[in-house]
């Protein structure tokens, strides 16, 4: 049986490089430099590993019992040398990541804006339970686990949550972000190309959290603008009633679309004049709130 496992080991890590939503596969400037960073910091780690694990080999075999030239000094207690070599090299290699990691972290800093020609666009988003509302508030829409960017093309997206902590995640455009109640995050990424990028929850939140994901669409810019007016032109109101009815918690809510939004939405989110939910754990019964259906 371990054999068959360690046969089947280097097939899982091949796999999960090719997994499409894979850090190792960047699809913007965040998730690039994040990228550098994880093999930077792992080039230095090994600067230390493969010597010690040839030093380890080379001082076995060299201290081997048929070995006449090595030297046996059962009274050897203290060496100046090798206690200077022994430290200074974890040292060398602990203020090498140190300052890898503090310079990425001010560059790549969430509330740091993407340098661009292109100004950015503002996307403000709220987890709920158990799915994602998008609002695009200079284009007065939004849409439900169905987000659409125009690649090339910073994106400002302000956070919050309607319920309990959550995490918002799209793998390969960069950093994770919570989403806190009562408070409002920033988070600045983008995607250089158009595709279908994988986006998730990364806290657990409750019954709904494995399938709170959604496909964060990456269009060209005209795109784009088609599609902001094909949601405005399908019409529907996102108001303080509706959003109401949308803050229950469902598990594998469909994607939806409201051509118009009322101003301050997100706002009133934050601030909590648009009352938080109950959260996952129980509603006033005691037992588990769920919308009327939808699936378990």
């Amino acid at each position: 049986m371990a054999s068959r496992a360690a046969r089947l080991l280097p097939l899982l890590l091949l796999l999960g490089g090719c997994s499409g939503a894979s850090i190792l596969r960047p699809g913007g400037p965040i998730s690039a430099n994040n990228r550098t960073i994880l093999l930077n910091s792992l080039v230095i780690m090994l600067a230390i590993i493969i010597p010690t694990m040839i030093a380890t080999l080379a001082f076995a075999w060299w201290f081997r019992a048929g070995n006449d030239k090595a030297r046996h000094r059962p009274e050897f207690v203290y060496s100046g040398r090798i206690e200077l070599i022994v430290w200074s090299i974890p040292l060398l290699t602990i203020l090498f990541l140190s300052g890898l990691i503090w310079i990425g972290s001010h560059d790549l800093d969430p509330a740091r804006p993407i340098a661009s020609k292109a100004p950015p666009l503002e996307v403000q988003v709220v987890s709920l339970d158990w799915k994602w509302l998008f609002v695009y508030p200079a284009q007065g829409i939004a849409t439900l686990n169905q987000p659409v960017i125009p690649a090339g093309v910073p994106i400002r997206f302000r956070l919050t949550s309607a319920s309990v902590m959550n995490s918002f995640f799209v793998p390969r455009l960069g950093s994770q972000i919570y989403t806190m109640n009562g408070m409002a995050t920033t988070l600045h990424l983008q995607a250089d190309r158009p595709g279908s990028y994988y986006g998730q929850s990364a806290h657990y939140s409750g019954d709904g959290f494995s399938d709170m994901n959604f496909r964060l669409q990456a269009v060209p810019a005209a795109d784009f603008t088609r599609w902001v007016a094909g949601v405005k032109a399908a019409g529907g109101l996102l108001d303080g009633p509706a959003y109401a009815q949308l803050a229950r918690q469902s598990q594998h809510e469909p994607a939806k679309h409201w051509g118009a939004v009322q101003p301050g939405l997100f706002d009133r989110v934050v601030a909590q004049h648009l009352p938080p939910a109950p959260g996952p754990e129980q509603g006033r019964d005691g037992q588990p709130q769920i919308s009327p259906g939808t699936a378990e």
